[in-house]
């Protein structure tokens, strides 16, 4: 059931448009912040558990940040349409940039896991509240190019992350890759203060914190299963499977209030729309792509290739090239011709292609193979992810715009997360299962096994760790191509409608 009266049920034309060339730079530089704290720690990770400690909890510094901004990205939706995108999206901003300070001057391993949960919660905001913010200024017909753009960084941060966080490693320190968001944080900050002046009523409204609650329960468990399972937890576990029983008591729990609550988080009416639901899976698939191979392409090259972190971080330009040119060019082709079904297919059968061929990888493949395999990727990722934020946005009515931009993020999101944590428990068992194949049982390795201890391995155990790395590796991309199959045959299905001129 819908509210009677919504500030963001006002139509476009009431709000005062901004300066694009002031306002439109200061949202992109927050949509880079955001996606850039998604992976810049992924190069990084070696070094803070050399000085941290604290090698069993080192998935959960991406995690945390992953699982919290994941959690709140249908809140920051709702609040957006509710209060107002400005308010809402300065909120955002301050909050992570506290965080990013406190992760700066963390002192161990849990401080940091718990400081990176905090800048999540402000993180997800970034990116959803910058989407829906140009939704209040930028029609449909028009919006192609702008999102095209939007998709460009975003795919800039998530791929050039690795990048500036191994630069920042080898010639700061890690901790510089948090206090780096303060000062541009602050810049868009004011530029948004200044610029960004939507008219918003002032009405009482009604927050469905239950739904928030059930929320926030299913995804931390379904989280806590996946990276949890095989590795923390035997398979066997009753403990394992009863919190994916909690899961899903939660999603159900979840359903049952958005279908009671005034005011819905997410309305189930959504769901009714075909753009919206197909969109919304296609999305979470790309997230299980894009977050899993971002993850794991730097770590190959630091152990397989024997990259420092900038050299790993530099490697990764192909796949950010691809990201970017991509989606600039589909989303000025989107906005001359009028329509989008046809991306999102040829995007997910890119990024499949690029799947089966990193499962080819070896110890001896030539980096510049690699450049291409990463080059076809980033071109499938770039031709997908922004094209199904514009197709959502299109399809519902505009005082939904905030939600569904929300929702469609969060199932990215949730793929991302779900992505990182399955991928990690596939690699780990893969991992252990061949060192144990390859290895004599009496042989000890060192207990933390960084890409430089690895190097200094004898000879021969070496050659053993890096051919079991690499053959755990394949597993991962093989069940990623696996999974993108199916968002595959799902674009197929998806409809083009014709791009609102309002």
């Amino acid at each position: 059931m819908d509210s009677p009266t919504l500030p963001a049920e006002a139509a476009p034309a009431t709000i005062e448009r901004p300066s694009l060339r002031v306002l439109f730079p200061a949202l992109l530089l927050v949509m880079l912040l955001a996606a850039l704290d998604q992976t810049i720690v992924s190069t990084a990770l070696p070094t803070i558990v050399g000085e941290l400690g604290g090698l069993d909890s080192l998935s959960w510094v991406v995690t945390a940040y992953l699982l919290t901004s994941t959690i709140v990205v249908p809140l920051y939706g709702k609040f957006g349409d509710l209060f107002g995108r400005k308010v809402v999206l300065q909120t955002a901003i301050v909050l992570f940039l506290i965080g990013s300070a406190l992760c700066g001057v963390a002192q161990n391993m849990t401080q940091l896991i718990l400081l990176r949960a905090l800048q999540g919660l402000g993180g997800g905001g970034l990116l959803v509240i910058t989407m829906a913010a140009i939704g209040d200024v930028i029609p449909p017909a028009e919006r192609g190019r702008y999102q095209g753009v939007f998709g460009g960084v975003f795919g800039l941060g998530t791929v050039i992350g690795p990048m500036m966080g191994g630069f920042l490693v080898d010639h700061l320190s890690w901790r510089w890759i948090f206090y780096i968001n303060v000062p541009l944080g602050i810049v868009a900050l004011l530029v948004i203060g200044a610029v960004f002046k939507p008219r918003v009523a002032h009405v009482k409204h009604t927050i469905d914190y239950m739904g928030a609650a059930f929320l926030a329960g299913a995804l931390t468990c379904l989280i806590l299963f996946t990276s949890q399972g095989g590795t923390v937890l035997p398979w066997t576990s009753p403990q394992l499977w009863g919190t994916l029983l909690l899961a899903f008591i939660c999603i159900g729990g979840f359903i049952y209030e958005e279908r009671l609550a005034v005011e819905p988080i997410m309305p189930l009416e959504l769901f009714r729309d075909r753009t919206f639901l197909l969109s919304s899976a296609i999305g979470f698939i790309v997230g299980v792509s894009l977050f899993g191979s971002v993850t794991f392409l730097p770590m190959y090259l630091q152990v397989v290739k024997n990259s420092t972190p900038s050299e790993a971080g530099m490697q990764m330009l192909p796949m950010m090239g691809g990201v970017l040119l991509m989606s600039i060019i589909t989303g000025r082709i989107i906005s001359r011709i009028g329509k989008y079904r046809m991306f999102p297919i040829m995007g997910t059968f890119l990024v499949g292609v690029a799947m089966v061929l990193l499962t080819t990888l070896k110890l001896e493949t030539p980096v510049h193979v690699m450049y291409a395999y990463m080059a076809v990727l980033g071109c499938g990722l770039g031709m997908v992810m922004q094209v199904l934020i514009l197709a959502v946005q299109n399809a519902v009515p505009f005082k939904h715009l905030g939600t569904a931009t929300s929702g469609a993020t969060l199932f990215r999101s949730i793929g991302g997360s779900v992505g990182v944590a399955a991928f990690g428990a596939i690699f780990s068992n893969g991992l252990a299962s061949r060192l144990q194949a390859l290895i004599p049982p009496d042989t000890e390795l060192p207990h933390a096994l960084g890409p430089v201890a690895i190097h200094h391995l004898p000879a021969v155990l070496r050659d053993d760790y890096l051919q079991a790395f690499a053959s755990a590796l394949h597993t991962v991309y093989i069940v990623a191509a696996c999974v993108v199959v199916l968002a595959f045959a799902l674009a197929w299905l998806l409809r083009d409608h014709p791009l609102r001129k309002q």
